[in-house]
């Protein structure tokens, strides 16, 4: 299955992505590859790239699109199973169960809390819409805002949340009976200069 982004949630998987070298192999399997050619790319001995392909293909970082018979040799060719990936919470088990019931809407933990479970449930999600070829319905908003002052900063927090109570007051039909519950998050931060 191949997915815009592999989240990966279980320990073992996420310790297979990030061993040495690996992270290398999977760049250069965006597109179909042999092992053979992979080695050439990276220069490699074929035996340890295959080695590490098994490793990919056992936790499903990597999967197998078709075998090509030359001759007495087998060509097993694969592809990534996400065009990028990005590690949940979760894979660092109980270390990743981020405090959310004292909520300081003000403080980086806070954000980094709600950001990692919406990574968290979103992951988990994907795969099942994916499985059941359905479109997973999410909506998402970024914008940037430059504020004059802190006191500026601090009113628009206000009103934003004002607003929020009163959309969701229209909204929110607790006894709808085929009505779905979703979960918003919205959080600000100064923009960062670029990280390479």
């Amino acid at each position: 299955m191949h997915l815009d982004i592999d989240v990966i949630e279980e320990p073992k998987r996420a310790a297979v992505l990030l061993q040495s070298g690996r992270i290398k192999m999977l760049e250069n399997l965006g597109e179909p590859c042999s092992a053979a050619a992979l080695a050439r790319k990276l220069g490699l001995p074929r035996q340890r790239v295959n080695y590490h392909l098994r490793e990919l293909e056992a936790q499903g970082l990597i999967e197998l699109l078709e075998e090509r018979s030359k001759g007495s040799v087998t060509e097993r060719i694969y592809r990534r199973t996400g065009q990028s990936y990005a590690i949940s919470s979760a894979a660092l088990g109980e270390l990743g169960d981020m405090p959310l019931d004292a909520a300081d809407r003000f403080s980086a933990a806070f954000q980094i809390a709600l950001a990692s479970r919406a990574v968290r449930d979103l992951g988990h999600m994907q795969i099942g819409a994916a499985a059941a070829k359905k479109k997973l319905p999410t909506f998402a908003l970024e914008v940037e805002v430059r504020f004059g002052s802190a006191d500026e900063r601090n009113q628009f927090s206000e009103d934003l949340a004002a607003c929020v109570a009163d959309l969701v007051r229209k909204y929110h039909k607790e006894k709808a009976p085929k009505g779905r519950k979703f979960r918003f998050y919205m959080g600000a931060y100064p923009r960062p200069k670029e990280i390479k």
